[in-house]
């Protein structure tokens, strides 16, 4: 069998495969953002270069939850929650580079979050650099009973998982801490793995620190996402595995 035909084999699955995961994957998106003013022309080249790399991201996530690259102009990245699977990256990441397409057309920038990945592309180099240009809010809507004791240990949780997460090859940590006798926390801290340890740990500082107050104190769970970390916390177990 010659190397064209192979290879034209390998491409039919891959699109197979791609359009089951995406069928399996029925999660709405957690917020997303058009975060460039300028528009691009139909068939330009730099819609060529957007349509090759969101492909490339598609296929070099999938293996290590995390994937940056560039073609031309277009810059991106892919990154899936530390603790799902590769399949469930996939799913996400396709998803979320499809539906980027579909609400930001001819848009040179997007960033979509979903539960299990973010995906993000735009027509200048950003990678290396804190991005909190844009930022996402999601509040439990049950407040705690003891407020006081729940902040203390929330601050201690995530204080603790941002220094692991700085630290980690994945950028990636998650754990738990004990209220009271009825109530554990459970939390995680993840940056994009184009930051270094020391912008990593400074970008969920800020985000337990500053953000997380504003939108979530008091409450049973919170998030907040932004184009370069993230953290959550709830009440509940929410990591695959736990």
């Amino acid at each position: 069998m010659s190397s064209s035909i192979v290879s034209k084999i390998c491409y039919l699955a891959l699109i197979i495969s791609t359009y089951f995961l995406q069928k399996s994957f029925a999660a709405d998106p957690l917020g997303y953002s058009c975060i460039n003013p300028q528009n691009f022309s139909s068939h330009s080249s730099y819609e060529l270069d957007l349509n090759k790399l969101t492909g490339l991201i598609d296929y070099l996530t999938q293996p290590t939850g995390y994937a940056q690259a560039s073609v031309g102009q277009a810059y991106g990245l892919g990154l899936c929650r530390g603790d799902v699977s590769s399949f469930d990256c996939l799913a996400c990441i396709s998803e979320a580079s499809i539906q980027t397409r579909k609400l930001c057309p001819a848009n040179k920038g997007a960033v979509i979050w979903y539960d299990y990945c973010m995906f993000k592309y735009l027509d200048q180099n950003f990678l290396g650099r804190i991005d909190e240009s844009v930022v996402i809010y999601l509040s439990n809507i049950h407040n705690v009973t003891n407020n006081q004791l729940f902040k203390k240990k929330n601050n201690e949780l995530l204080s603790k998982l941002s220094k692991e997460a700085a630290i980690s090859p994945k950028r990636y940590a998650n754990g738990e801490i004990v209220v009271d006798g009825n109530t554990t926390i459970y939390g995680l801290a993840q940056c994009t793995r184009d930051l270094s340890s020391y912008e990593c740990n400074k970008c969920l500082n800020d985000q337990i620190t500053k953000r997380l107050p504003n939108c979530c104190e008091g409450k049973e769970g919170g998030r907040v996402l932004s184009g370069s970390c993230n953290v959550k916390y709830e009440i509940y177990p929410f990591v695959k595995g736990v």
